[in-house]
């Protein structure tokens, strides 16, 4: 599989996308980002979906990788996964991004999303941040699950002694 070709935006650290297959072991350094029902832990992703590069959500037991986009849940077997980078999480209001969260990929039209989380029937649950809703859109049980408050990934400062 090749990749999305798409590189972080001026930023502090490198980050790298590792294409993936569902079945196939995770990659070494993949950045975790949530839990589900049942404890399984949820990893960042991106994947191609209608035009657009979408934060998706991939639990490696599952077959696929989960976006969410027009209402809808979908199912990718076609994506990557982001290793190698230290993220924290910053609680957003009234959408705004901080200039420190991590790009995740565009829209159709050229507008950058990022990836945030929430809490959602028990669940911790990466989704899509798409700045224009000032809403997070989160894959959830075959919907697009809109939720207001949230955090967004953002780039972990290195540590200085």
């Amino acid at each position: 599989m090749n990749s999305y070709g798409w590189a972080p935006i001026g930023r502090r650290e490198s980050s790298v996308w590792v294409p993936h297959s569902p079945g196939d072991p995770l990659p070494s350094g993949a950045v975790h980002v949530g839990m589900d029902k049942s404890g399984d832990r949820l990893y960042a992703g991106r994947a191609l979906h209608e035009g657009d590069l979408l934060p998706a959500k991939i639990n490696p037991n599952h077959t696929s990788a989960y976006v969410c986009w027009g209402g809808s849940e979908h199912a990718v077997d076609h994506y990557e996964v982001l290793c190698g980078i230290n993220v924290a999480w910053q609680s957003v209001h009234g959408g705004c991004i901080p200039p420190s969260a991590v790009v995740m990929g565009y829209t159709a039209d050229g507008e950058k999303l990022f990836m945030g989380r929430a809490f959602h029937d028990g669940t911790l649950t990466p989704g899509k941040l798409q700045p224009s809703h000032k809403s997070l859109y989160i894959p959830y049980n075959g919907e697009e699950v809109p939720v207001d408050e949230f955090e967004v990934m953002i780039y972990r400062p290195p540590m200085t002694i």
